[in-house]
């Protein structure tokens, strides 16, 4: 059946194509297993809330009968200001509108929230674009620039909200133009398609504009909601969408809803946060957090941009996805909000997620996996500009960002043929890793750091996290990171400056030094670790008749190398083997957009040296020392890296890095 929705159709339609509906939750509440409901363009002021799911072989489409024309948004039209005060106008909403949620009373809080300022899931927005919240009306009528915002141009433009017995009030400085004469919204609505209940399976959304919602922050130890999202089901597809202006996440493909495991740390106090995530990861096993039940997701060709905490995030909900030909930027740029659930993508237990092709720039983080990044592979993909930019003041409360950040997994997490292009590449505070291929112009951060608690040194703070059955959610066990169990093939490091700001930063938190923040491009920060040789052949039924021995089980897990290139002052790590340093000549990049794609400006292939490289296969790279899974495709099946980031075959003696040939980057990256 074919469900046709016009927003400009009567109001007794009766979804055919003569009479269709007039909203698409009319069409939501009857569509059904096989069923396509199609949407002409206009602009949907309304939470579509889908009552059924479809089935694998009979999806439910819903599909924009336009690309990008239909428009589901969660905010409404303020007409109705009046002029208070110079530039500052007053605008009175009665708190009907708002049912039983209202933005501007709802304060954002939850377990690794750690902004100072109170600021509500409302946002105002003037012409398609967010205001700052203030706390008070005198920041309303004086407003200073806040320099921590990327754009901190646009920060004056503030808004404060109070009550009113039955009225939310609204004050806003507009600057100079008149909110009667602009279009100025305000987001009412907390969700814009996202069913209420959970196991609504099997749903395609197809080419909606999607924007403006009130969310919620969504950690990894508490319901996690996002604009859109399947919310704890089978088998969504989220394709050709520009999801934009969330409060905090755009597509959400989380956990569902634990009453008794709900933001515990931040109520209840008496559990740290990693030990209720664990609470959390084991009820949800016990109650259907399996492969049969639980994903797998697509999310692709998506333009995700300017939402306050993720673009996409998910913790156990995601879990055998794929998240490919995304756009992924602007996230977090107002740093309003602040806390450790901030990325263009921010997922925990992203097991065998194949995230492939996307390009993130300007987030705070671009790709953040969390715990459980066990068969996830990160390859194909452009990072550049994921640290502030020059002249943004780093607040203490957020985090320096970086294009990666895997954290305290015990892999095997795959990262290849991908280009890393910002200040930081990647922070590492994890095991189990493989490099191949990549060209990467950042420094590695928190290598051997970042993965203990805040207890007291009396007593050991180390954090247990699990490790899964290959290709499957049952935990097979518990461990701490050991650090380590790293590879490293046929990458490509190239020294970019290194900012004074960044230095500066580091040493104000006293954070400066080789195993935290550092700003030095290549593997030099796991100097001292043990290569593989040097590792295993530490372990004999001679030493276990030593006590003394069992230590050797807390140290360092070995680095493995090979086919590596360095320049600029790029530094290798004592372990390097069959790795080439230039020391010669200057290697320049530049990224440049033309006509909305992107170009590598370099001359990197002038200076590339051709050496006998190994071409890269599974058996190459081993197996992820924990949880003793080979680095392989989700079916269990080989990887041969014998294709680059664009899909050209490589040579038997593959060149070092991302590209089979230099003329390839005249291409477009993105």
């Amino acid at each position: 059946m074919i469900y046709y929705v016009s927003a400009n159709a009567a109001r007794n339609g009766d979804g055919s194509k003569e009479k269709p509906f007039q909203t698409i939750t009319d069409a939501a509440n009857i569509a059904r297993a096989g069923d396509e409901v199609i949407v002409a363009p206009g602009v949907y002021r309304e939470w579509v809330n889908p009552k059924n799911g479809g089935a694998e072989d009979a999806r439910i489409v819903y599909r924009s009968e336009e690309p990008l024309k239909a428009v589901i948004t969660g905010a409404e039209p303020v007409k109705n200001w009046t002029n208070y005060q110079g530039d500052v106008w007053c605008a009175r909403i009665p708190n009907g509108l708002f049912g039983a949620y209202n933005p501007y009373t709802t304060v954002i809080v939850g377990d690794w929230y750690n902004s100072p300022d109170p600021v509500h899931t409302g946002e105002v927005y003037l012409n398609g674009k967010s205001m700052y919240e203030t706390f008070t009306l005198d920041g309303v009528l004086n407003p200073t620039v806040y320099r921590g915002s990327w754009d901190p141009d646009f920060t004056v433009y503030k808004w404060y909200t109070e009550q009113d017995g039955d009225f939310t009030v609204i004050y806003a400085n507009f600057h100079g133009v008149n909110p009667n004469e602009e279009n100025v919204e305000i987001n009412v609505r907390r969700n814009c398609f996202y069913p209420d209940k959970t196991g609504v399976g099997y749903i395609t959304l197809s080419g909606f504009t999607v924007k403006q919602a009130a969310t919620t922050w969504a950690p990894p130890t508490a319901y996690q909601e996002g604009m859109v999202g399947p919310h704890w089901s089978k088998g969504w597809i989220i394709e050709d969408c520009e999801i934009s202006d969330s409060k905090c996440s755009g597509i959400s493909l989380g956990k569902y809803l634990q009453p008794n495991n709900e933001n515990k740390w931040t109520t209840r106090y008496t559990k740290d946060g990693t030990q209720t995530e664990r609470d959390a990861i084991c009820q949800a096993q016990v109650e259907g957090w399996t492969k049969e039940n639980i994903g797998p997701h697509i999310v692709r060709r998506c333009h995700i941009h300017d939402c306050g905490q993720t673009g996409i995030v998910g913790h156990l909900g995601g879990v055998f996805s794929l998240i490919e030909d995304n756009h992924i930027h602007h996230i977090n740029n107002k740093q309003d909000l602040a806390g450790a659930e901030i990325g263009g993508i921010k997922m925990h237990a992203a097991i065998d997620v194949i995230i492939r092709r996307n390009h993130f720039h300007h987030c705070t983080r671009g790709l953040w996996l969390d715990w459980q990044a066990q068969g996830t592979r990160v390859t194909q993909n452009l990072f550049h500009d994921n640290v502030p930019p020059k002249g943004t003041e780093i607040a203490n409360n957020l985090a320096l960002a970086e294009d990666i950040f895997v954290e305290v997994s015990h892999g095997p997490t795959l990262i290849d043929n991908n280009l890393l292009l910002s200040n930081c590449a990647g922070r590492l505070s994890t095991q189990g890793l493989a490099f191949v291929h990549n060209l990467i112009a950042g420094s590695f951060t928190w290598v051997g750091m970042g993965t203990n608690n805040a207890g007291d040194d009396a007593l050991d703070s180390v954090r247990y996290t699990p490790y899964h059955m290959p290709h499957r959610t049952e935990v097979a066990g518990f461990m701490t990171i050991l650090h380590g169990d790293a590879r490293f093939y046929n990458n490509i490091f190239v020294q970019q400056e290194i900012r004074d700001d960044l230095i500066a930063y580091a040493q104000s938190i006293d954070c400066y030094s080789p195993d935290k923040y550092q700003f030095v491009c290549g593997t030099k920060p796991y100097d001292g670790y043990p290569t593989g040789e040097q590792y295993f052949s530490q372990f004999s039924l001679k030493t276990s008749k030593d006590r003394s021995y069992r230590k050797l089980y807390y140290s360092h897990l070995p680095v493995y190398t090979g086919g590596n290139v360095y320049f600029n002052g790029a530094q290798p790590c004592t372990a390097e083997e069959n790795c080439k340093v230039d020391t010669e000549h200057k290697v320049t990049l530049a990224l440049e957009e033309k006509d909305g794609k992107w170009y590598l400006k370099t001359n990197l292939y002038d200076f590339l040296p051709k050496f006998e490289t190994l071409m890269i296969h599974t058996d190459t790279l081993g197996e992820a020392f924990e949880p003793e899974q080979k680095f392989e495709a989700p079916d269990g099946s080989p990887i041969l890296f014998n294709r680059d980031y664009f899909g050209a075959q490589r040579e038997i003696n593959p060149l070092s890095g991302p590209f089979a040939c230099g003329c390839e980057i005249e291409k477009d990256l993105a």
